[in-house]
């Protein structure tokens, strides 16, 4: 059995003050969370550093601004933070950012991390209608049934990795009938028990609900399935490819906010990239017609070839994209393909090297030429 600690307040309350007592004692210098900046249901992540602006944190608001990986990965890319902080984020935001470590795109010395078992995230276009707040209700009692939630993002429908794999500290969301009564962190890391080891509490043995998370995953599992079958009807052939990816207007957002996109200058962005107008002449000449802007379909599987081994499938893609392409559906369904390929989980392990930074002198002996 695992240690955990239990408080005796709701579990966002809860949470609060355990950071709050880690900063007041000087076990870290900053806490990395969401924060409220408004009350219509605006959100960003912040580095907070005074007890006081904690009041506003709000660890497990179902919003996710940007993924919190890329932020932490800026934050450590040119080594550890001088001072130690603690960051409250989601199981796929955790993964990302153990990608980007791998990569040489961050350090996880000096920070502690928490996150939790994770019901999924609302898209952001629900802010600009002002409605996530009326289905704060709605969503927690779902999390608290292990039940599933209604217009989150479609990756986070289909997602069954909603467990951290390094959390220092899990928090236990899914399943949990008494969030409103109490606060359960499960100090998975010697470093987890460190930090709690001071805090009031109730300090007992106990581990997740395997059972109750396995009928959670069954039932995320089953709506994956369908959307794959949906998007698997919908890519067939090369017309298919044509159909989705068509619309799209080259305004590279999806690569902008994707956290495994870490270049800082993208191929696709790059002057070798653009047609000229020797170029378009030439290939009028040849076709007759071109659409513009040319090479979507190029970019988006380049995009999947750089990247699809990495997707942590957080579906921060689709939610920027401006004409609606199931973009987080696709790269998920491709990615995960590759993924069982290698039997590689992205941001699992952070021991575990990345398949193709890796080369085996014997591999895939069982496909013949």
């Amino acid at each position: 059995m695992t240690k955990a600690l239990k408080l005796t307040k709701n579990t966002e309350q809860g949470v609060r003050e355990f950071v709050k007592f880690l900063l007041e004692k000087g076990n870290v210098k900053g806490v990395f969370t969401l924060k409220k900046i408004n009350q219509k249901g605006s959100v960003a992540y912040s580095l907070i550093t005074t007890s006081d602006e904690l009041n506003d944190a709000v660890p497990f608001y179902p919003l996710m601004p940007t993924n919190a990986g890329t932020l932490l990965s800026r934050f450590t890319l040119n080594g550890s933070t001088t001072e130690p902080i603690v960051a409250i984020v989601k199981p796929c935001e955790l993964r990302a950012f153990i990608e980007l470590i791998k990569r040489e795109q961050g350090s996880l010395e000096n920070i502690y991390i928490i996150s939790s078992t994770c019901g999924g995230v609302y898209p952001l276009k629900i802010v600009a209608e002002e409605t996530i707040e009326k289905n704060l209700s709605q969503y927690w009692d779902a999390v608290k049934k292990g039940e599933m939630n209604e217009n989150l993002r479609p990756a986070c429908t289909g997602c069954t990795e909603f467990t951290p794999y390094t959390a220092d500290i899990t928090v236990d969301l899914i399943g949990h009938n008494n969030l409103d009564k109490e606060c359960v962190l499960i100090l998975n890391t010697k470093k987890g028990e460190e930090l709690a080891k001071e805090m009031k509490g109730e300090f007992l043995e106990r581990e997740l609900d395997k059972e109750t998370l396995k009928k959670f995953y069954d039932k995320r599992d089953a709506a994956k399935k369908k959307l794959f079958n949906e998007i698997n009807t919908k890519m067939k052939g090369l017309d298919g490819l044509i159909e989705i990816f068509g619309r799209c207007i080259g305004c590279h957002g999806c690569s902008t906010v994707c956290p495994i996109c870490y270049c800082k200058l993208c191929e696709f962005d790059s002057s070798d990239s653009e047609y000229k107008p020797s170029t378009y002449e030439s290939e009028l000449k040849r076709r007759g017609g071109l659409k513009v802007p040319p090479g979507t379909i190029y970019y988006h599987l380049g995009r999947l070839a750089h990247m699809g081994i990495s997707c942590v499938g957080c579906g921060s893609c689709e939610d920027v994209c401006p004409v609606d392409i199931p973009l987080s559906i696709i790269f998920k369904k491709v990615g995960e393909s590759i993924q069982q390929i290698f039997e590689y989980i992205p941001g699992k392990n952070i021991e575990e090297k990345i398949p193709l930074l890796t080369y085996e002198e014997e591999e895939f002996t069982e496909i013949e030429e």
